[in-house]
């Protein structure tokens, strides 16, 4: 299988604090992989780090073919993510900020209602700025744009939060109609997310570094696990990382718009 993702020792610190603290991944081309863990276990960091956007400190790291520490902005013309803070501009309405950023990428203008459509964007909303949205409306508008943009690897930081029944089954066949067509897809979620079934793999986290991996047939960690599993890394893992790293800790990459809304 072509690799899409390796990362081998990857450390990536925000100032001194390590995030992540050797992490040793694998992803081939066309895998959907859901992300766990407890709060703070690392699951955005990587998916910032695999978008281009965090910088890795040390450790090495590969993404669609192209070197993370030298080839950022090679990576994140290839990736499309969506996080807790989107990049949508609150002044524009719905569908201008789709036609914006689908100029930018040159895609053609018709599959910006295409994508509204097919993540249940209500048509009324459409000329409404995106500032008057709800929580569950603009997480969709956000998924959406991923739909406009088509990347060839999709990350999503918690894709069902904030929506309702209807809203998470959009997601999902998106999700699911995307990997179909050959896209990678990195899912972080503590709770579980839309399409969930059709994830080839679970990789836990836990201060930091994967601690646990998990065919589709294993059954995924619970939460009181999970949180055993981070209280009882976190310390060891944090003063490994400080050790191997000192002083050399890289900034964090700050190009956050651009291609990467």
């Amino acid at each position: 299988m072509t690799t899409a993702i390796r990362l081998r020792d990857a450390v990536c610190c925000y100032g001194s604090y390590p995030a992540l603290t050797g992490v040793n991944l694998q992803v081939g081309v066309g895998e959907l992989v859901l992300l766990q863990g407890a709060n703070g276990a690392g699951k955005t960091t990587l998916l910032r780090l695999c978008a281009g956007l965090a910088a890795l400190t040390s450790g090495e790291g590969e993404v669609l073919g192209c070197d993370l520490a030298r080839e950022s902005r090679r990576v994140r013309s290839q990736v499309g993510m969506t996080a807790h803070h989107t990049m949508l501009y609150e002044d524009l309405s719905v569908a201008e900020n789709l036609e914006f950023w689908a100029r930018l990428w040159g895609t053609p203008s018709d599959q910006t209602p295409a994508a509204l459509r097919r993540l249940e964007v209500d048509e009324d909303l459409w000329n409404v700025r995106f500032r008057r949205l709800s929580a569950g409306q603009r997480k969709r508008v956000s998924v959406a744009l991923l739909a406009v943009r088509r990347p060839r690897l999709w990350l999503l930081d918690e894709p069902g939060a904030g929506l309702d029944a209807r809203g998470r089954d959009a997601v999902g066949r998106l999700l699911l109609e995307a990997q179909n067509s050959g896209a990678t897809i990195l899912v972080a979620s503590h709770e579980g997310f839309p399409a969930q079934g059709a994830a080839t793999r679970t990789i836990h986290l836990a201060g930091g570094a994967v601690s646990r991996e998990a065919s589709a047939e294993t059954p995924p960690v619970s939460a009181s696990e999970s949180s055993a599993l981070q209280s009882s890394t976190s310390s060891a893992a944090v003063g490994a990382s400080d050790a191997a790293t000192g002083e050399s800790a890289a900034p964090v990459g700050a190009s956050a718009g651009a291609s990467d809304a």
